[in-house]
């Protein structure tokens, strides 16, 4: 049981990573956000019939300002569900502060309880020195670095119109022992089902490695709203043993309507 859970913590940060839309070249971001302060939004992620994880994101307007500028605060909470609970607690929060404009991260912290392990972290971006600042060390790089809330809402708030299926993107992301990259293909347009309705969707498939938790052909699917919100929907993953879907369960104070199919 205990292996299984670690399993679905480790799913939990893939499909978190993978709730992303990012371009290989310079991304052409759009002059408005999808989003504003006040927008919650809930996932649920479930091994066959069980729920395993829970996950929160919610935006608010920062309370102080970074370089001067405003900033949005977001926070993302994870925790185990049910059984899983019993056998195996969870209770991780992760902070980030993105610049109003931009989207780059100013700082992004961590606070992780995973039954008796315990990890804080505090990372800053230094976007003038092309450097960030974490537990483990100092870390140079180029081009845009994201952390996984900032990752997440800069994704949604980039320009996906003239993308043609088969089309492949990169997104660079920090975790705690450095600078990682994700690639991502775009697999065309489909309806997807979650616990809200039915919605229109962009479909892309986010790449990842086999190991003692996925198979070496497993596959990673995601399902983005196509709308001017550019939420996901819903994904699913495929596992050494069964597979993990992931529902949007809830959605608050969106900036757009979310309209569902009508049947």
């Amino acid at each position: 049981m205990n292996r299984l859970i670690k399993g679905l913590l480790f799913v939990v940060a893939v499909l978190l990573i993978s709730l992303l839309v990012a371009h290989a070249q310079e991304p052409v971001k759009l002059a408005e956000p999808t989003f504003k302060a006040g927008e919650e939004l809930s996932y649920r992620l479930k091994y066959g019939w069980f729920t395993g994880a829970e996950a929160h994101l919610r935006v608010e307007d920062a309370d102080t300002k970074f370089e001067g500028k405003p900033a949005w605060h977001i926070i993302a909470d994870g925790n185990t569900a049910g059984t899983f609970d019993v056998f195996y607690k969870v209770r991780n929060r992760y902070e980030t502060f993105t610049d109003h404009n931009t989207l780059l991260p100013y700082l992004y912290t961590e606070d992780r309880h995973e039954a008796k392990y315990k990890r804080t972290d505090r990372v800053t971006f230094n976007h003038q020195t092309k450097k960030i600042t974490a537990k483990n060390g100092e870390f140079p790089f180029t081009g845009k670095v994201f952390d996984f809330p900032s990752a997440y809402y800069f994704a949604r708030c980039l320009d996906v119109s003239k993308l043609k299926v088969g089309d492949k993107f990169d997104l660079q992301y920090f975790s705690e022992d450095g600078i990682h990259t994700l690639g991502i293909t775009y697999l065309g347009k489909e309806k997807a089902e979650c616990s809200l309705g039915t919605f229109n969707c962009l479909k892309f498939n986010p790449t990842i490695i086999p190991g003692r938790i996925f198979r070496k052909n497993s596959k990673l699917y995601l399902w983005v709203s196509d709308d001017n919100n550019r939420i996901p929907i819903k994904a699913h993953v495929e596992l050494v043993v069964g597979s993990v879907t992931m529902d949007l369960t809830a959605a608050k104070g969106l900036k757009n309507n979310l309209n569902p199919i009508k049947k």
